[in-house]
């Protein structure tokens, strides 16, 4: 069996966006990140960051409309908080903001999730997660 790749954590996720300005104010403003020196490159974009991860927004204005309903089985950003009272926290900051969204509960583990887009399109996750069993042990 080869070793793995020496990772230590995941640092940063990013999105690409069209309108930088409602990208940046969603993460802010709603998730709460805060903004990062960001190095002087050719293109349009800005760093967030909060919770041990940093968030890259990456101005491309060719990216596709999101359409159809909020999925659950999309690529997204999954963030996790400490028990349900949070959840509903987040459903009450998720409708002041005017930010539609999905609640999931998880087959067989009971975990309660809630999806929804950032401005772009880009789904995001919010649950309580059960600790993880290893298929190994």
């Amino acid at each position: 069996m080869t070793q793995p790749l020496p990772i230590r954590s995941i640092n940063h996720v990013a999105r690409l966006t069209k309108n930088l300005e409602a990208s940046r104010a969603f993460y802010r403003d709603v998730l709460g990140f805060r903004e990062i020196r960001r190095p002087a490159f050719s293109f349009a974009g800005a760093w967030l960051y909060n919770y041990g991860l940093q968030i890259h927004l990456i101005v491309h204005p060719e990216i596709g409309e999101a359409t159809g309903p909020i999925q659950t089985r999309d690529n997204h950003v999954a963030f996790e908080v400490q028990d349900t009272s949070d959840l509903a926290q987040v459903e009450r900051l998720l409708a002041a903001h005017g930010v539609p969204y999905r609640s999931n509960i998880q087959e067989g583990t009971g975990c309660k999730q809630i999806f929804f887009r950032d401005p772009d399109g880009h789904h995001v996750e919010v649950a309580v997660y059960p600790p993880p069993v290893f298929l190994d042990e």
